[in-house]
């Protein structure tokens, strides 16, 4: 096997992987899209399994844009689950954490400089 035989083996595998990395992120925005009927999905699978790269291609022409939003939707969806559990596995609000930071301060734990840092962090300044 010459380098390029193996050059254009590795590009063939390289485009065929990404087709088929496309084509699951089409076939799950298919069935992720709740607005969408039954039927339509149906008819969507049945084109891409018949010509699936031109089905998949006019599928990304007709709803490429509507499936970025969806999966933006999903990314705000899912940052405010985390953000949200994050907040009640911490279980302190920023007002309980500087009155923590106060209380070691006072302690002589942390000195003023590490309590303006901590303040201005949890802040968020």
């Amino acid at each position: 096997m010459t380098f390029w035989d193996f050059f254009w083996l590795m590009m063939s595998f390289l485009l065929y992987v990404s087709y088929l990395v496309v084509l699951f992120l089409i076939v799950k925005d298919i069935f992720s899209d709740s607005t969408r009927a039954g039927w339509s999905k149906a008819v969507w699978v049945l084109v891409l399994l018949v010509v699936p790269v031109f089905g998949g291609l006019a599928y990304l022409i007709a709803f490429g844009q509507s499936m970025s939003l969806r999966q933006a939707a999903r990314n705000d969806v899912a940052k405010e689950d985390f953000d949200d559990d994050v907040r009640r596995t911490a279980g302190t609000n920023p007002a309980e954490q500087i009155a923590q930071a106060k209380t070691l301060m006072d302690d002589g734990a942390l000195s003023a400089e590490e309590f303006a840092a901590l303040k201005q962090r949890v802040l968020g300044q």
